[in-house]
């Protein structure tokens, strides 16, 4: 059987964007975004938890994003994470050089 899942190499630097994409829409906490990679990947890409915190901690360092803790009344207490205005800017900014890399790829490919 042949094992499509992408290699984590080739999304290598774009987990920041990836991730900043998916706040874009609203809060949400580390098991959320993990979750939805793999969902709107169609399950082709799994992010590492480790690989998902360092690039949350990163952009949160930056300010591109908040955190904050949630009030859950059942189970462990969450933590959120919110896009700020710079880590809009920031998406904008890393979704267009990417679309720039993608012509040149698909130039030389």
């Amino acid at each position: 059987m042949v094992d499509n899942k992408i290699s984590s190499d080739l999304l290598r630097g774009h987990t920041d964007t990836i991730i900043l994409k998916l706040l874009i829409s609203g809060d949400k906490y580390g098991y959320e975004i993990s979750k939805l990679i793999d969902s709107n990947s169609h399950g082709e890409y799994e992010l590492k938890e480790a690989t998902m915190y360092s690039s949350l901690k990163r952009l949160d360092n930056d300010g591109s994003i908040t955190s904050y803790w949630g009030d859950e009344t059942q189970g462990g207490r969450r933590k959120y994470y919110k896009i700020s205005e710079k880590g809009k800017e920031t998406y904008i900014q890393n979704l267009k050089n990417w679309e720039y890399a993608k012509r040149i790829l698909d130039q030389l490919l």
